[in-house]
């Protein structure tokens, strides 16, 4: 097995404000669905006492060699997802509170071996959880031209997304797309070079989201928490795109991924949440500096009606 020093496996953003915003009390049930290298579950858990308990979710099995040897802590190895079923399964009718780290840790981006990042020359595979699904290379090797443009346009926001995906199309006829620099070599010519490192960086996050299905993943995960969080209990979340954050905050003003407005007799609007933080939390400049990743990171906070 390979060892993974989780001192440098993902630097938590957002640590302090993130766990002051579940409001901890001891005595309760928490859940982080996104563990990485336990950095938020850590600080979890020393405020955690009694009864109290922890859950923490990763699908990674990478993840694992970091769990916390702690009686108050119980490890999933699981897709957020089915959050609903494992607090069943582990007897939990309610949570006090879930905290959500969204997005890619910095060691997927910094192991060569998974094709997460453009900079390094590896197999194009991008999935979190390497024992199962399609990998970015099934994708782009098999999808319809239609549907590898709708991934780019609605996933990247690309808007020569129908233009790289008539150029994929075309060179994988000829020679299979199996590594990052395969890939890069037919994509490059549609990037001006100016923007070349921020459009390449959308189209890896394009691929990522489909290979991970992250935003259905998102949208179910955030449903079970809004149906078991207790009254008074708190969702804290941190995205770091539009995409994710878009969900995140509909949720928490309308209780639905849309946004969809309900209103009762009155015109006031039905929400399961009630908003800790009207404007969104951001790293300060020494964060910032210090933790590069941090830099888009954005905090919302909600607790439970």
């Amino acid at each position: 097995m390979r060892l993974i020093d989780n001192n440098t496996y993902h630097v938590p953003v957002l640590l302090k404000e993130s766990v002051d915003g579940l409001s901890i009390h001891p005595g309760g049930v928490y859940v982080d669905v996104t563990f990485g290298g336990g950095g938020h579950s850590k600080e979890i858990l020393s405020r955690i006492a009694d009864n109290g308990h922890l859950y923490s979710f990763d699908q990674d099995a990478d993840a694992e060699q970091n769990v916390i040897p702690n009686e108050h802590f119980t490890f999933v190895c699981s897709n957020f997802r089915y959050l609903k079923n494992w607090m069943r399964y582990y007897g939990e009718e309610g949570i006090d509170g879930l905290l959500a780290d969204l997005g890619v840790s910095s060691h997927h981006f910094d192991d060569e071996s998974r094709g997460f990042s453009f900079r390094f020359d590896s197999p194009l595979d991008m999935r979190m959880n390497k024992r199962a699904g399609k990998t970015a290379a099934d994708i782009v090797n098999e999808y319809e031209e239609e549907a590898l443009a709708d991934i780019f346009y609605l996933y990247g926001e690309l808007r020569n997304a129908r233009r790289i995906a008539a150029a994929i199309v075309k060179a994988r006829s000829s020679q299979k797309i199996e590594t990052t620099t395969d890939f890069i070599h037919v994509v490059e010519p549609f990037f001006k070079r100016e923007r070349e490192k921020k459009d390449m960086a959308k189209l890896f996050q394009a691929l990522r989201i489909e290979v991970n299905h992250e935003m259905d993943a998102l949208k179910e995960m955030l449903k079970a928490a809004t149906e078991i969080l207790k009254p008074g209990g708190r969702l804290s979340v941190i995205t770091y795109h539009s995409l994710e954050d878009r969900i995140v905050k509909n949720v928490m003003k309308t209780g639905n991924p849309e946004g969809k407005v309900v209103q009762d007799f009155y015109g006031r609007i039905e929400s399961p949440f009630r908003l800790i933080n009207n404007k969104v939390i951001i790293p300060d400049q020494e964060e910032q500096e210090r933790n590069p990743r941090s830099r888009s990171a954005k905090l919302r906070i909600a607790e439970k009606r």
